[in-house]
């Protein structure tokens, strides 16, 4: 498949455009709002790649046109820029495309760090409310470390929590999150439930934050 990360040179984008370049055969497409920077860090992630021995074509363009390239867009963005993203990209989705949103809405004050949805309730209701007609919304990859995800060096065997209104295109991420070695997707039912998983995501940064050597923690159901 065709997966375009929309703000994939950040933190998650770049964990995850390694991860599916490193572990699968999809092709991954790197968005940004500066085209330049897109097509610097899709060579950096080439370069990285091949220090590996793998020899991976990653594409930088600009927001619209890696949505128009791909069958799954990726918001890697913050939760405040989730609408506005969409809606810059939202003439360049097909009926059928699905759209992935990993952000949790955070605030953090001097007791740590607190679950902050929008208004909508939940930033996945958010983006499946901006999202075009025909278009699903999957929330997945909210509670994954970055940093971890990004260093092939490190094993996962960690969970993601999936929430759709759409089986097919929750089945669809799914196949994408377990092609990532060490990655298990698990179903936590519609997109009602997409507060209940945000929310695991401050709880993660505070128990991280507060406990020596956890600063790459993830979550293993059993």
């Amino acid at each position: 498949m065709r997966i375009a990360l929309l703000g994939g040179t950040g933190d998650i984008g770049e964990g995850l455009a390694l991860r599916w370049a490193f572990h699968t055969n999809h092709d991954v497409i790197i968005g940004s709002r500066d085209p330049e920077k897109a097509r610097q860090k899709a060579e950096e992630y080439e370069t990285e790649l091949d220090s590996r021995g793998v020899e991976k074509k990653v594409n930088g363009f600009e927001n619209a046109m890696a949505a128009d390239r791909a069958d799954v867009v990726v918001l890697s963005v913050p939760p405040y820029h989730v609408a506005d993203t969409i809606e810059a990209v939202a003439d360049k989705l097909d009926e059928g495309d699905v759209l992935v949103t990993p952000a949790a809405g955070i605030k953090r004050d001097d007791d740590g760090f607190h679950y902050h949805p929008p208004s909508a309730g939940s930033v996945t209701k958010l983006a499946a409310d901006a999202a075009p007609d025909g278009v699903p919304v999957v929330g997945a990859f909210h509670n994954l470390a970055a940093a971890r995800l990004a260093d092939l060096d490190a094993e996962l065997e960690i969970d993601t929590l999936l929430v759709a209104d759409d089986e097919d295109a929750k089945e669809t991420v799914r196949m994408l999150a377990e092609g990532i070695e060490g990655l298990r997707a698990l179903d936590a039912g519609g997109i009602a439930n997409a507060a209940e998983v945000e929310s695991v995501t401050p709880l993660l940064i505070n128990v991280a934050t507060n406990n020596d050597g956890m600063h790459d923690l993830g979550v293993r159901f059993q």
